[in-house]
């Protein structure tokens, strides 16, 4: 049986809706790590489905290292102006903005290993927000100045 402090540790730990947190769980049966990878594979799945959808919103976000040596500009977008303003979507263009600040890798943006957390991709932190928000997320473009 699935415990209420499961479900909130889960939600926690994930920030995913506490219906799938508690889908999750039922199906790894009690298992927080294997529901993790569950509702990770829910995520890229829906990542995909959404990203058919046009994102004709967003934001242009900036960061300046405060050695005035770096600077990045990103535009980023969603579908609607709603995730645009929220809070979440804010977060996550901040800290695309602080991992372009950091990257002086030759991999892919996107394939680069996220500067919070080596063992996630950019891509994954971004189909983790598609999922939350349910809407396309799209790094459109971005530039990054250096002194």
């Amino acid at each position: 049986m699935i415990t209420i402090d499961q479900i909130k540790k889960l939600r926690e730990e994930s920030e995913v809706s506490i219906s799938e947190c508690k889908a999750a769980l039922e199906r790894a049966g009690g298992n927080i790590e294997k529901a993790k990878g569950i509702l990770k594979k829910w995520g890229r799945d829906l990542a995909r489905k959404k990203a058919e959808r046009e994102a004709n919103q967003g934001i242009i976000a900036s960061y300046v290292h405060p050695n005035k040596k770096i600077g990045v500009l990103l535009e980023l977008n969603c579908e609607t102006d709603f995730v645009a303003k929220s809070p979440d979507f804010q977060t996550l263009a901040h800290e695309l903005c602080l991992q372009i600040a950091a990257m002086g890798e030759e991999v892919p943006f996107s394939e680069q290993p996220w500067i919070k957390d080596e063992n996630k991709i950019v891509k994954e932190l971004i189909e983790e927000h598609i999922a939350k928000l349910g809407e396309n997320i799209i790094i459109k473009r971005f530039i990054r100045y250096t002194l």
